[in-house]
C-alpha cells in the first residue's frame, strides 16, 4: 500500500516539476525586450485598426446625415477612434514614454486614454438611456446633465490621485517608483 502512495507521490511531483518548467515561458517573454515590443507594436496595430475603423464610420455618418451637427453617435465615435488612436501612439512610443521626467506626466499620459474610455462609454450609455427614455415617451432633460456631473466628478477624483502623487513624489525625490494607490491601501488595513 505504501508503495502504490510512493507511486502517486511520485507522480504528483513530475506534474509539478513540468508544470513549473511550462510557465517559465513568460518569463523569458517578460524579461525580453525584444518580445516586449512585438507584444506592444501588436497592440498598437490592432488599436490602430479599432481607430481606423470608428473613423470610417464617424465619416460614413457625417456624409449621410450633414445636417444633424454633432449628435450623441458620432461624438462616440469620434471619442472611439480618439482613444483607440491615443492608445496606439502609446504603444508605439512606450519606450519614449517611460523616459519622461517628471513621472506625473507619465502618469497623465497613460491616465488620460482610460479617462477617454470611461467618457466614450458613459456617452454610450447615454445615447442607449436617450434611446429607451424617447421610446418610452419620457423626458430626457436630466440625462446630459447627470453624464456631465458624473464625468466631472470622475475626472475631479483623478486630477485629485495625481495631485496627491505629485506632492508625494516631490517630497521624497524622483527616484520613488512607488504605487501610491496600493502603498496607501496597505497602510489602511
Amino acid at each position: 500500500m505504501e508503495e502504490g502512495s510512493n507511486s502517486v507521490e511520485m507522480a504528483g511531483a513530475v506534474i509539478a516539476f513540468k508544470l513549473k518548467e511550462a510557465s517559465s515561458w513568460w518569463q523569458d517573454i517578460n524579461e525580453s525586450p525584444f518580445w516586449q515590443d512585438r507584444i506592444f507594436h501588436v497592440l498598437a496595430a490592432l488599436y490602430s485598426i479599432v481607430a481606423a475603423v470608428a473613423l470610417i464610420q464617424l465619416i460614413r455618418i457625417q456624409l449621410r446625415v450633414p445636417e444633424y451637427g454633432w449628435t450623441t453617435q458620432k461624438v462616440f465615435h469620434f471619442l472611439n477612434f480618439l482613444v483607440n488612436g491615443v492608445r496606439c501612439l502609446v504603444f508605439v512610443f512606450r519606450r519614449n514614454i517611460e523616459s519622461i521626467h517628471p513621472s506625473i506626466f507619465q502618469h497623465v499620459l497613460l491616465d488620460s486614454p482610460s479617462l477617454a474610455f470611461f467618457t466614450t462609454y458613459a456617452l454610450l450609455v447615454l445615447f442607449w438611456a436617450e434611446i429607451y427614455y424617447q421610446a418610452r415617451a419620457i423626458s430626457t432633460d436630466g440625462l446630459r446633465p447627470s453624464f456631465f456631473t458624473i464625468n466631472a466628478v470622475v475626472y475631479a477624483i483623478q486630477v485629485k490621485f495625481l495631485l496627491h502623487f505629485f506632492t508625494i513624489n516631490r517630497n521624497e525625490g524622483e527616484d520613488s517608483k512607488s504605487n501610491t494607490f496600493f502603498m496607501e491601501a496597505s497602510q489602511l488595513h
